[in-house]
């Protein structure tokens, strides 16, 4: 194995709790694929270790027993974050026994872990993170080697950056438990301190992609955050105007990581996971009051650096749109000509141009239900907490307020819609140079270039990275993206579609995608 792609982790737990803690630790960041081999002689604490790991990444689910697969060789765990495969291979006499026992589907599916891992073999998958545990300096301790070998090297060495960074921010000793993450490389784990709660943010700096025009990456075209300099910028200038952006604790900004005040899980959906309206009002009127200040180009990052915010042009509301073609027409319709593709970006051009005539905002690009907490306990415009803003640009005022109301992930009744909307405008008209047949076409062209970018970015998610549980959103934007495209100012590209991606009128028909939700009744 080249030197080059292993890392080691050396150090000692006092204690069977220690150890259980750092495997608590260690789950949030597991993902399918991976596998932990563990090394030791009997009574090492192996299966200590795995059945830790084990509650921890079924937490909250209670799983009761985790028993040693020592007799059945393999145990399997269907959990709701992450399938474990747990394997003793003790009594393994070939490694050619594993065909038998799923191995090749559980290194493609699951979290693998195995103990005496000696036994397989060849069959040893050369990317894995090997775990030796020796006797420490009293009975009860032991001593923890980790050998990060192929692409778990680098992630070994982060893991024990974001130990150091805990442990100087004062957490070390906290608890650490996964949060549920968004579509992007970005990690959140919620930490317990006693009485105290926080947030962990693990944003890695993102490599630029391949160029794809005009020699820049899709992420610098549509000026997409690589790193969490925007982040703490934004948070800090939002939180000036009295906003409800989260508190940062602490943050390391070369290596990415940021120490977050917890707002908590409420969000602003009832019980049943339906649009509350009265929460949601809130927002909009959030929404009307940061629309009615001037904000600045750049924001402090409090070190002698700004972060500056781009302007949401035209050339980037394009390479946006451009999803669609490029992810869902091949994947639910067909591959367009150039002839299509043309006429696309032809009829999209006097719209954007349109908007670069109006007043510009802070769009934060992400103000929707996922990225809003409730804070029922402040007052005021503050009840709304945000939490995802890095990527925030100067746009039109429309863009936010289509990303509230034609939320690609929740279903909202129509009248909901129009009286949430109505309460935008009842706020707008306050300003004097307030154009309301303006507005409303702008918000009918950014209503479509989100849907049309969000069904291209579902798909995406879905053929390139394995995610498919963004499909059954499909239906949803699909009737968002119709009912913007009714507008008469889109009557152009209203056109196009029903000629070239005609499925987008036809949601029924989007719903038989396996994965994909099926309209309730009376939705168009």
């Amino acid at each position: 194995m080249d030197a080059a792609k292993e890392s080691v982790w050396q150090f000692e737990v006092a204690s069977q709790d220690a150890l259980e803690r750092f495997a608590a630790d260690l789950a949030p960041s597991l993902r399918p694929g991976d596998v932990i081999a563990l090394y030791g002689a009997l009574g090492a604490g192996k299966s200590t270790f795995a059945r830790a790991l084990i509650r921890a990444i079924a937490a909250p689910q209670v799983i009761g027993e985790v028993p040693s697969p020592t007799f059945t060789l393999v145990q399997a765990y269907d959990l709701q974050r992450l399938p474990v495969a747990h394997f003793d291979l003790y009594r393994l006499s070939d490694p050619g026994e594993l065909d038998e026992l799923g191995f090749d589907d559980a290194l493609e599916h699951d979290l693998v872990l195995i103990e005496w891992p000696e036994h397989a073999g060849a069959t040893l998958p050369a990317g894995r993170l090997d775990l030796r545990l020796d006797p420490g300096g009293t009975p009860d301790a032991r001593q923890l080697r980790l050998t990060g070998h192929g692409p778990w090297a680098a992630r070994l060495t982060r893991l024990r950056q974001i130990a150091d960074f805990l442990k100087g921010a004062g957490w070390g000793e906290a608890a650490r438990s996964f949060l549920h993450g968004d579509a992007s490389n970005r990690a959140y784990e919620r930490l317990v301190r006693g009485a105290e709660r926080a947030v962990f943010m693990n944003a890695p700096r993102q490599p630029d992609g391949p160029p794809i025009r005009d020699g820049k990456s899709y992420s610098a075209l549509v000026h997409l955050a690589e790193d969490v300099r925007a982040f703490v910028a934004i948070a800090g200038e939002l939180r000036r105007h009295d906003l409800s952006a989260p508190r940062i604790h602490a943050v390391d900004l070369e290596h990415g990581f940021v120490l977050l005040e917890d707002l908590g899980s409420d969000t602003l959906l009832d019980e049943a996971g339906r649009p509350d309206g009265a929460r949601y009002g809130v927002a909009v009127d959030l929404l009307a009051r940061m629309h009615s200040l001037d904000w600045p180009r750049q924001a402090p990052l409090g070190n002698g650096e700004h972060h500056i915010l781009a302007d949401y042009s035209p050339a980037a509301l394009q390479i946006e749109s451009e999803l669609v073609l490029d992810w869902f027409a091949p994947a639910f319709a067909r591959q367009l000509p150039e002839q299509a593709r043309a006429e696309f970006a032809a009829l999209w051009q006097p719209l954007f141009a349109s908007l670069e005539r109006q007043r510009r905002v802070w769009s934060l690009r992400d103000f929707h239900s996922p990225n809003l907490i409730w804070l029922g306990w402040r007052g005021g415009l503050a009840r709304i907490g945000l939490i995802d803003f890095q990527d925030a640009v100067f746009g039109h005022p429309a863009y936010d307020l289509v990303s509230l109301i034609q939320d690609a992930r929740i279903d909202m009744d129509a009248e909901l819609m129009a009286g949430l909307y109505e309460r935008y405008i009842a706020a707008a008209r306050a300003d004097d140079a307030f154009d309301e047949a303006a507005f409303s076409a702008a918000f009918a062209t950014l209503g479509a270039q989100r849907n049309t970018k969000i069904l291209g970015i579902f798909t995406r998610l879905w053929r390139r990275d394995g995610k498919g549980a963004y499909l059954r959103h499909l239906p949803r934007i699909a009737r968002y993206l119709a009912r913007n495209l009714a507008h008469p100012a889109l009557e152009g590209l209203a056109g196009w579609y029903r000629r070239w991606l005609p499925c987008v009128f036809d949601p029924v028909a989007l719903a038989q995608i396996p994965g994909a939700a099926k309209p309730e009744q009376g939705e168009r």
